[in-house]
């Protein structure tokens, strides 16, 4: 059976961040502490990878207009496929200080130019489409914790070889996404005609357009709100009594959620516009992140747990589409590395910035403070349209 270059796409994408995740959730906070690093260690480890996405999704963006989508795919995918191997040789924390920096080039160059790709392929559809991919990744980042923990679980007994064989697997699911590639075809030939200028022109005009950089302040606003949820939430819930079987239930609702829902709120926004739609899930969101702070009991954090999960799709379905919409073809590439990067920022911010709320003024306030923000871009989101259609 030949799979259509879409399909082909999002079973390339299932791997590839299949292999991002299970290098790092559980695994890598259990091995950098391994090697004998301290808490502020592993929390620089951990945040090293979000750092080289802040820094290089943007000029992967730009270089996919210049150079190509199958290109870049190509290059992300070497590192996807190179990088576990290292793990392997690695003896101290600061060597994996390095080998999380090279990796997370994988994943700030392959999700932008890949969701560019798609929206390059689709225009009534893009919405949908761009939701499907979504849930392929997410699929394979909802599989990789399951499959790194019952090896790490299964193992206990010898954790240095554990953590070899998960990186091993994680080099393997590179390794097929690397070889799916080569079965794209080039179907974007037209970029390599693009000079150096007319790409640095495109990219200034996507800069410069503050519809789109609004909309990806609130995608950064839901992921502010997101990483606040995944840090606290566990903590929070913990201390109120809930058991962590519990808490993994109210975790995973969350993404199955965020995953089944994403290619629906994708179609209602190629039908329904993109605009209302990431206004209202915007708001939604910010009354979720904030009613975690009122209930202490399983069921009411369940419920609002899976309603959190379905305000993510409801946005971030919208919002990648919106700015591919609002994007010429010839920066696409420009509009998605601008996304990825402040997404990065707002994912990374969040739990910083609600920890420090936490510690002065309890995690039920750091619920609060990340609703605030979240309802604070979205009136500035709110404004910027109304302004628009005035």
């Amino acid at each position: 059976m030949k799979l259509s270059p879409f399909m082909l796409l999002c079973i390339t994408g299932l791997f590839a961040i299949f292999s991002s995740t299970i290098s790092k959730s559980p695994v890598l906070p259990l091995f950098a502490t391994h090697l004998g690093a301290g808490p502020s260690e592993v929390g620089i480890v951990a945040s090293v990878s979000a750092f080289t996405g802040i820094i290089a999704s943007i000029p992967a963006g730009i270089l996919s207009d210049r150079l190509g989508r199958r290109r870049m795919l190509f290059f992300s995918l070497i590192v996807f496929s190179t990088a576990p191997f290292l793990y392997i040789l690695i003896d101290n924390i600061w060597q994996l200080a390095l080998v999380r920096f090279y990796h997370g080039f994988a994943t700030a160059i392959f999700v932008p130019v890949a969701m560019a790709l798609v929206a390059d392929l689709f225009h009534k559809e893009r919405g949908e489409k761009m939701g499907w991919f979504s849930t392929a990744t997410l699929i394979g980042r909802f599989m990789a914790p399951i499959a790194g923990g019952t090896i790490i679980g299964a193992l206990v007994f010898n954790p240095g070889l554990s953590y070899k064989i998960v990186y091993l697997i994680c080099g393997l699911a590179g390794i097929i996404a690397l070889i799916l590639t080569f079965r794209l075809p080039s179907i974007d030939k037209k970029f390599e005609r693009q000079k150096w200028k007319e790409t640095f022109s495109s990219f200034k005009s996507v800069l410069s357009n503050r519809l789109i950089l609004t909309t990806a302040g609130v995608e950064a606003g839901i992921l502010f709100a997101y990483g606040t949820f995944e840090t606290f939430l566990p903590i929070y819930s913990i201390k109120s009594g809930l058991t962590a079987y519990e808490v993994g239930i109210c975790l995973s609702a969350q993404i199955i959620t965020l995953a089944f829902t994403k290619p629906a709120m994708g179609r209602f926004s190629d039908k329904h516009g993109r605009q209302p739609q990431i206004l209202w899930g915007a708001l939604i969101g910010a009354f979720c992140i904030s009613s975690f702070s009122l209930f202490k009991s399983f069921f009411p954090i369940l419920l609002i747990s899976i309603l959190f999960g379905l305000s993510l799709s409801i946005v971030t379905s919208a919002t990648s589409a919106f700015i591919a919409d609002l994007s010429k073809s010839e920066a696409r590439g420009s509009a998605m590395g601008i996304l990825g990067s402040v997404m990065d920022i707002g994912h990374t911010i969040g739990p910083l910035l609600s920890g420090i709320v936490a510690i002065y003024f309890g995690i039920e306030k750091a619920f609060i403070a990340a609703g605030v923000v979240l309802l604070t871009i979205t009136f500035v989101f709110f404004v910027k349209v109304s302004v628009i259609k005035n």
